[in-house]
């Protein structure tokens, strides 16, 4: 029988979330309570700042109580990437990512760790959003976004599965040895495997301010996604093209067959104009998406550090560890 685990690092990274510091560190004390009482585990909370604008940070130092440290990014890197800078603090058995914006719950939160101490034989157990409260044309395009990325993978994104996860120490080892530029987690946790689990939830609303993620946002993350793990939109536009080939093959052969037989003019302008639209926006849209691969291949060429720390604070009873990144050194 393996080990049980002894220690669990709490994940959380945050963005201008001064408002609900306060409640987030009583969370977080009321949850490691309830993780040593019930599974005899000693907790340390790890916080990313990444580049809020507001002074969260400090709130949060203030707040919280037992083991903990607030590691300031130098600006906002993006969620994805703060989730790495915390991964990369953490030691313990187990980790615990959750949001700050206490729309994951306490209750969740240690039904996933009672659920991945109890199965020694899995590695990583996750929530999944239920999605209740989505709009039926929210819901469709979700659905299709899973089935486009999924498509001709040797694994599986799993559907309405985000950040809010926890998992065994060589998981998160794992996850660390990803340094892609440009992060899309969801595809980073199907693609690294191991032995994974869901758990339906239903998240809880948020305590203050308004969500981040705007729809132009979820454009662009859904896009990062299909450029890091799918080459689906390269063989759409390809298809397309190949489509509009054999139409404008048939739309010759028809030209040519009522000249022929019927004598029948050849339109001239309005047959010409078309075409140059039709091919001249395949054209565009093919090199757009041929430019995005090229930017993120760029992106991961250049070989900066995925992020840059400006702080770390520390409680007086947290261990110190380097810090990758940090400016002082």
């Amino acid at each position: 029988m393996a080990d049980l685990p002894k220690t669990l690092d709490i994940v959380a990274p945050f963005f201008n979330e001064a408002q609900s510091a306060s409640a987030f560190a009583e969370l977080l004390a009321a949850l490691e309570a309830e993780v040593g009482s019930r599974f005899g585990m000693t907790v340390h909370k790890i916080l990313v700042d990444d580049g809020s604008r507001d002074d969260g940070a400090v709130r949060f130092a203030q707040a919280l109580s037992g083991s903990w440290q607030v590691v300031t990014l130098s600006r906002n890197f993006g969620k994805e990437v703060a989730v790495l800078a915390g991964l990369d603090q953490s030691s313990a058995d187990m980790v615990l990512i959750m949001d700050s914006d206490l729309q994951h719950s306490m209750d969740i939160s240690l039904k996933l760790i009672a659920e991945l101490v109890q199965s020694p034989d899995i590695d990583v157990v996750y929530a999944q959003n239920d999605r209740r409260e989505a709009s039926w044309r929210r819901s469709q395009l979700a659905r299709l976004f899973y089935s486009l990325i999924n498509s001709s993978q040797r694994f599986d994104i799993p559907e309405n599965a985000g950040d809010f996860r926890v998992m065994r120490r060589a998981v998160a080892r794992a996850l660390t040895s990803l340094r892609d530029k440009r992060r899309f987690n969801k595809g980073l946790f199907a693609w690294a495997g191991f032995r994974q689990k869901a758990l339906p939830y239903s998240p809880e609303s948020r305590a203050s301010g308004t969500s981040k993620w705007s729809r132009l946002n979820l454009i662009a993350f859904s896009l990062e996604g299909f450029t890091s793990f799918s080459v689906i939109p390269l063989r759409l536009i390809s298809l397309s093209g190949l489509l509009a080939a054999f139409a404008g093959a048939l739309y010759g052969a028809k030209v040519l067959f009522e000249v022929v037989f019927f004598g029948i003019a050849v339109p001239g302008y309005p047959s010409l104009l078309v075409a140059v639209v039709l091919f001249g926006g395949l054209n565009l849209t093919l090199l757009g998406l041929i430019g995005e691969y090229v930017w993120v291949a760029l992106s991961e060429s250049k070989d900066r550090p995925v992020y840059i720390v400006r702080d770390v604070v520390r409680s007086e009873n947290a261990a110190s560890k380097p810090t990758p990144g940090l400016l002082d050194g």
